[in-house]
């Protein structure tokens, strides 16, 4: 008698186990991949919008992947920049198939494409913060972490606080120097090369030099003096991302993240490297308690001891060592690949266009003469603006940006159900001749000849650092990166 009293709490234990999970099995599989599904279809239904039809787990993956293999060998010209059919079939084909906007599934999760820059400005340069940024693919976090670009609310508020200072003007221009002394060294390592040949040329992977040019560049802005040990940090991460994009449209299987998989294993290792390498850059500076501030490891250490007040009110503008791990990676590897990829497509671009070759190499020479570039100057390179602007608006380094409702909103003549996600094609508006004019699919840099907000036909056209509060902390260091190399080349 007393076996089964002791045993009846573990039984109804054991019951209540049985039921939850019960409930999270329905709540997942019947009301999320099944009901959700359906409900969400009929109601973008009723407003006109339609698209591809939801398979049972995996969305509209298979069609994505089985578009993107047909048209993966595909070969353009060179000067031929139509690349888009390539890197985003199923787009054009869903929008030319169900119009604008259309709903598709990424796995069992609902999104939205919007082609409308209207509706993009009201989303982006909302501060109602009903419009926060999409969940990351877990990959993807483990690659660049929790930083400032997947904050929301008063964390992100505190975030950028923190960070601002690192990347004022004054504080790049002192930065810019160091950017000259590594494009030095990168410009003498091809001359060494080309010398050899009896020609005088020589052909190179010039994408790999700039991502190297960036690394150093980033990792100095970073980390300081020890950017050296940053180069190991950028290779953990082109591992991960190697990783990353293999994994890219996998559906997420709740709890599979957690299972041995070779994959896993892989992912779990390089996560585990990559921290230890930025605790082995954080933790001396840390403790020898010389933060400095002239990067932006030391303006994040520095305001774990500063104490900071606002109307008589303490106000924590603290980082914790988790908080600023994650922030090292996410502007490691941001801050180096979208400007590697802006001198690339640059480089090339100045390559087949050698009447805009010529025109930057004059203005280089009026500006400057023989000297090296001064840093202080950067900014009377109007025509090196114009084709950097212009090369972003043909190469975008994003495919696109994402929104995510925290509850049912109306934008436009839209109505979007809560937790839905909103895709914002970035190179497909960048190619509107309704706001960019009948040339959009040609490289024209004289349109940004009055600036951004006058090369369209919304101020906003050019969206590769997006817009509104959320737009990029790192865009003018990103540009004197490329203004510095491009003018030390000429």
């Amino acid at each position: 008698m007393a076996v089964v009293l002791a045993a009846a709490p573990l039984l109804a234990f054991a019951a209540l186990l049985a039921a939850a999970a019960v409930a999270r099995l329905w709540d997942y599989a019947v009301v999320r991949l099944l009901w959700r599904p359906y409900a969400i279809t009929r109601r973008f239904r009723e407003q006109g919008i339609r698209g591809p039809s939801y398979r049972f787990l995996r969305g509209c993956n298979d069609e994505i992947r089985s578009l993107k293999a047909k048209t993966d060998g595909m070969v353009l010209d060179v000067g031929d920049h139509k690349y888009l059919p390539r890197i985003a079939p199923h787009y054009l084909k869903w929008r030319a198939q169900y119009g604008e906007p259309f709903l598709y599934w990424y796995g069992p999760q609902p999104r939205i494409c919007i082609f409308d820059y209207e509706l993009a400005r009201q989303i982006l340069s909302s501060k109602s913060g009903h419009f926060v940024k999409n969940d990351a693919h877990p990959t993807l976090l483990a690659l660049v972490g929790k930083g400032l670009g997947f904050m929301e609310g008063a964390d992100w508020v505190r975030h950028r606080r923190i960070i601002n200072p690192a990347f004022t003007i004054d504080k790049l221009k002192m930065m810019t120097r160091t950017m000259l002394g590594f494009a030095e060294s990168m410009a003498k390592e091809l001359e060494d090369q080309a010398s050899q040949n009896k020609n005088g040329e020589t052909k190179v992977d010039i994408n790999r030099y700039f991502s190297e040019l960036t690394v150093d560049n980033i990792s100095y802005a970073i980390f300081g003096s020890s950017y050296k040990l940053g180069k190991e940090v950028f290779q953990a991460q082109t591992d991960l991302l190697e990783i990353t994009m293999a994994t890219f449209l996998d559906v997420p299987v709740p709890g599979l993240k957690y299972l041995p998989t070779e994959s896993n294993r892989r992912k779990w290792m390089l996560e585990r490297k990559l921290k230890s390498l930025l605790k082995q850059i954080i933790q001396p500076r840390l403790a020898s308690g010389e933060y400095g501030n002239n990067d932006l490891l030391g303006v994040m250490l520095a305001s774990c001891i500063e104490t900071n007040s606002q109307g008589g009110k303490q106000v924590d503008l603290s980082l914790s060592m988790e908080e600023i791990i994650h922030e090292c990676k996410l502007f490691f590897f941001a801050g180096h690949e979208n400007t590697a990829l802006l001198l690339t497509w640059s480089v090339y671009l100045l390559s087949i266009y050698p009447e805009w070759q010529e025109r930057l190499r004059k203005e280089v020479l009026r500006e400057f003469g023989s000297d090296p570039p001064n840093p202080n100057a950067l900014g009377k390179l109007k025509e090196m603006t114009m084709v950097l602007f212009e090369t972003l608006r043909l190469y975008s380094p994003a495919l696109f940006m994402q929104r995510k409702t925290l509850s049912d909103m109306t934008v436009g003549s839209t109505k979007l159900p809560k937790g839905i996600a909103i895709v914002i094609p970035i190179p497909i508006m960048h190619r509107e001749m309704e706001i960019w004019g009948e040339d959009a699919d040609e490289f024209n840099p004289q349109r940004f000849e009055n600036g951004i907000s006058a090369a369209a036909k919304v101020p906003h056209g050019l969206l590769a650092f997006s817009m509104g509060p959320r737009s990029c902390i790192g865009q003018n260091f990103s540009m004197l990166e490329a203004k510095s190399t491009l003018a030390l080349f000429f």
